[in-house]
């Protein structure tokens, strides 16, 4: 009887340890984003206008070098696209890709603040019908200047009305600051 006993506590213990596995290999590790192209192709040709951001040393480091390459054309239609590249390997890895095959996963969100006339519209969605962003269509209204924000959430509620529904996690967010003339 006191084999068994004794027999008991050791069992249990060597099949939890049996049990337990490393499950790091199955876990989707938040994307390092470093950087963040946003280009704004005007539909009748043109120039394109360019927004990035770069923070290569990550959070709480240096500032993000946020640049706007020029004022966008009142009345013009932009196809625009993203790409989100981590900087920290060499090569650069590009994130794009990775959102690119987790759309359900995925939502961008444009903001418009301030007095900007500007109006977005998204170009692609997941295979649930529901928007991602990757590409989408900007509309430049009357001349204007303010803040336009682009955010990238990860595991967002879809559908959704827009950012104050959508919960998630912030994988990415950026203001810049856009004139319309």
């Amino acid at each position: 009887m006191k084999k068994q006993i004794l027999l008991l506590p050791i069992l249990t213990l060597l099949f939890m340890f049996t049990n337990c596995t490393d499950d790091s290999d199955s876990v989707n590790e938040e994307e390092v984003i470093t950087t963040m192209t946003v280009t704004l192709t005007p539909v009748t040709g043109g120039t394109n206008v360019v927004l990035q951001t770069r923070d290569l040393d990550g959070e709480g480091g240096e500032d993000s070098v946020v640049t706007v390459s020029g004022p966008l054309t009142s009345g013009e239609s932009y196809s625009g696209s993203i790409v989100l590249l981590n900087e920290t390997e060499d090569p650069a890895e590009n994130i794009t890709e990775e959102i690119q095959g987790e759309k359900e996963e995925h939502q961008f969100f444009f903001v418009a603040g301030g007095n900007l006339d500007i109006t977005t519209s998204y170009d692609d969605e997941d295979m649930n019908g529901n928007p991602v962003g990757l590409s989408f269509t900007l509309t430049a209204g009357s001349a204007s200047d303010g803040n336009f924000t682009v955010i990238l959430k990860h595991e967002p509620t879809k559908p959704n009305t827009g950012i104050n529904d959508a919960g998630g996690i912030t994988d990415i967010e950026e203001t810049f600051v856009i004139t319309v003339q």
